[in-house]
């Protein structure tokens, strides 16, 4: 079992940075992938990005390629996901999720575990 918990959302103009935080418990964390997700009003929840279980590998949407970073730190069983050049579409309830699959996951259904959100509004 994995508890998982979102921090670091708020409100920021477009242009800005934001980065969020999963902090994770329970046993086995180094042994899940882990992934953000995101949903806006109105819409389905959608893949951000992934990385796989050592953290050598990454994997992100067209829309926040080149922009956003995911990274973990076993060691303090956290992962993390750097949003740069926010734009106002950005805003979203945003969701990190482990995995047991050891490799990059996209499908939402393929995720074992999930945190409750936490809220970023990008203003223009």
């Amino acid at each position: 079992q994995v508890q998982l918990v979102e921090s670091g959302g708020g409100l920021v103009q477009a242009g800005g940075s934001l980065r969020l935080s999963c902090a994770a418990s329970g046993r086995g964390f180094s042994r899940y992938s882990m992934g953000w997700f995101r949903q806006a009003p109105g819409k389905e929840r959608e893949f951000v990005a992934a990385i796989s279980w050592t953290g050598g590998s990454t994997y992100y949407a067209d829309s926040v390629k080149g922009r956003f970073t995911i990274s973990r730190d076993n060691a303090k069983n956290t992962v993390y996901l750097q949003m740069n050049s926010l734009k106002p579409e950005d805003t979203a309830v945003y969701y990190c999720a482990a995995s047991r699959l050891h490799t990059t996951v996209v499908r939402t259904s393929l995720y074992d575990y999930w945190g409750q959100g936490t809220q970023v509004t990008v203003s223009s």
